[in-house]
């Protein structure tokens, strides 16, 4: 398995509106989308970062950020990483931006795996 970079960061937060307003005045993203407690930025190179207020019911895991990490093979590498003990919270999915595997690392931390799609 290799890993090719960091393609998503999500993070939940109490204070969605102001932290959405911070992603757009302050960082100067690029708004995707968004709706009751929940939002995407792009940034220039495609990547997403992801804000769930406190009533948005998906990913409520989530204590830190969570960062995607791109594999050319999600199927691969999930079972390499299962092969070594590390815990899959589901079965990959098909998610807008790609394939996600959500998993938990040694010291209990949520990331994920990311395959985008093929061209």
């Amino acid at each position: 398995m290799k890993i090719k970079g960091i393609v998503w960061l999500g993070t939940r937060t109490d204070q969605f509106e102001q932290m959405t307003d911070f992603c757009r005045s302050m960082l100067g993203l690029s708004q995707r989308s968004i709706e009751p407690g929940f939002a995407v930025f792009e940034m220039p190179n495609g990547d997403l970062f992801e804000v769930f207020g406190p009533q948005e019911p998906s990913n409520t895991f989530m204590s830190h950020p969570v960062a995607g990490f791109l594999v050319d093979d999600i199927l691969a590498a999930r079972a390499e990483m299962e092969a070594k003990g590390i815990e899959f919270i589901k079965p990959p999915t098909n998610e807008f931006y790609g394939i996600e595997a959500l998993f938990k690392d040694g010291c209990g931390n949520w990331f994920s795996l990311t395959e985008h799609p093929k061209e």
